[in-house]
């Protein structure tokens, strides 16, 4: 009788779709991954859906939606491992920009009915929720750390982890630093590696889509961008808020550069 197969189950939630693309670009490794697990739900990608529970379930996207708050519960229950996957997923995503306002005034300027869209006051991650396994942070992730982490867990081994920042990956790739040598403001000294440092290797800044590495020193590069660089207090602002504006550590250091609300 052969040995039956782990099940594994792809989630969405809101987000761009870009995260489960990422499993769908995984070409040469998709086959062999397909002979190891059997792909029980992955709306994105086959009309086959085989019911839970599931083995590993990898989860896109941010919680933003009422519904989400009892959908996210369920996946819980159905998945032996939860792997949470994207910066949507791991931290709230681009759409966490409205954590900083009140979303009714962006649904305003988007929607001729506003009142008509149901949406949480906050876009947040998986683990804000549900306990989470395994977080992989990117926008999106390498491919090759999904592989990883899919594979560590089939074996029952640790989950990989990088917790050097991008700079490293610059280093090892020969790349001339662009914050250095060109001026540019590049997040890479506080961001998690696991890019490869794609966009220094185009002479262009890190933009922090793979998040705040571990003890990260957000202030000192803050400080270095409006001393070295003279950024300004709204630039600084914009730099930690982007991808990952929702992490812990670049949401703090963007509010610290916040003008304080003019009294009424």
């Amino acid at each position: 009788m052969p040995k039956k197969k782990p099940k594994l189950a792809v989630w969405k939630f809101t987000s761009c779709d870009g995260c489960q693309l990422s499993l769908l670009y995984l070409e040469d490794e998709l086959l062999e991954l397909a002979e190891c697990v059997e792909i029980a739900y992955f709306p994105e990608a086959s009309r086959r859906r085989v019911p839970g529970p599931y083995d590993i379930s990898l989860v896109e996207g941010s919680v933003s939606l009422p519904e989400h708050l009892e959908q996210v519960q369920r996946v819980r229950r159905l998945s032996k491992v939860l792997i949470a996957f994207g910066t949507c997923a791991t931290s709230g995503g681009i759409q966490a920009l409205r954590n900083f306002t009140a979303v009714e005034d962006y649904a305003r300027l988007v929607y001729e009915r506003p009142e008509l869209i149901p949406v949480l006051a906050e876009s947040t991650p998986i683990s804000q929720h549900v306990p989470v396994d395994l977080e992989l942070q990117g926008c999106p992730p390498n491919r090759a750390q999904v592989v990883a982490a899919v594979a560590a867990c089939l074996h029952g081994a640790p989950p990989p982890r990088t917790p050097a920042s991008v700079c490293l990956e610059c280093k090892r790739a020969g790349h001339i630093c662009v914050l250095v040598s060109r001026g540019l403001p590049c997040l890479g000294p506080v961001t998690q590696a696991g890019c490869g440092a794609l966009c220094p290797g185009w002479h262009r800044p890190c933009y922090g889509c793979f998040g705040p590495k571990e003890t990260p020193k957000t202030s000192s590069l803050a400080r270095w961008f409006t001393e070295r660089l003279g950024a300004k207090e709204a630039e600084l602002v914009r730099a930690f808020r982007l991808f990952y504006a929702n992490a812990p550590a670049f949401r703090l250091e963007s509010e610290a550069h916040e003008e304080p609300p003019r009294p009424g």
